[in-house]
């Protein structure tokens, strides 16, 4: 089995697999009775007119073909995108993205001010995060040892999304060029997934690329990173909670 496999399912681990979206270029009737063999279900499919990736929202996936689809995301065959429990996860995400209506694929100074301010503040607060490139920004991504009421984990991504903008602002930038979204948000369940590490952006196929604090890396060297932050970065439950008050007595 490829290590990037085990890599992915133990990082990921603590999300639903029952229900996932995929991003693929595949359709048809055939394709989509494959999708569907085991008792899957079709909660939507969305066929896009320019040819680039369809999506198909499924539920009650059996376990093998969860397996099936993590394969063809490493093989980057088709992009696998996970949802959030609706009340405790061990992962939380900042999904910043760039609110440029002119050029959105092209970042802007303001989102290279903002992520990088971020991760400092993240790292300050002993949280360390794993940032992704998106094509339209940035997935800061937490992990934590255990699952954490996604209402404490909203209100810890509100001040330090709270203590960023007001850092873009200091500095002179335009914080309204930033959309900063959280996951989980404790008021949606099942609406808005996020892709997981090791996609190609579907406009410009270009893989999602680690930030390391000396600059984006390649391909090869993001999956070490993420490897090596699997084993050292997770984030313990104390550490997480002191953290916590830590922004909520600075913001």
């Amino acid at each position: 089995m490829d290590p990037r496999i085990d890599l992915l399912r133990a990082f990921y681990g603590g999300l639903p697999r029952d229900r996932v979206k995929l991003e693929t270029t595949e359709h048809g009737f055939d394709f989509l009775a494959g999708l569907l063999a085991g008792g899957t279900v079709l909660e939507y499919g969305e066929l896009t007119l320019l040819g680039r990736l369809h999506k198909y929202k499924l539920a009650r996936l059996p376990a093998r073909q969860f397996d099936e689809h993590l394969a063809a995301h490493v093989a980057q065959t088709r992009n696998l995108c996970l949802y959030f429990d609706g009340r405790a996860n061990d992962l939380f995400c900042f999904n910043l993205d760039n609110n440029n209506l002119v050029n959105s694929s092209a970042l802007s100074p303001e989102m290279e001010f903002a992520v990088r301010r971020l991760g400092e503040i993240l790292r300050g607060a002993g949280c360390e995060p794993l940032i992704v490139a998106s094509g339209r920004g940035y997935h800061v991504w937490g992990r934590l040892d255990g699952a954490v009421a996604n209402e404490l984990l909203y209100a810890f991504m509100l001040k330090a999304g709270v203590a960023t903008a007001a850092a873009l602002q200091l500095a002179g930038h335009d914080h309204h060029r930033i959309k900063f979204n959280f996951y989980p948000d404790p008021r949606a369940r099942d609406v808005v997934s996020l892709r997981l590490f090791g996609t190609l952006h579907a406009k410009n196929r270009v893989f999602s690329r680690i930030l390391a604090p000396a600059g984006l890396l390649d391909e090869a060297a993001s999956w070490e990173y993420f490897a090596d932050h699997l084993r050292n970065k997770t984030i313990t439950a104390a550490r997480f909670h002191a953290a916590s008050e830590a922004l909520a007595a600075s913001t």
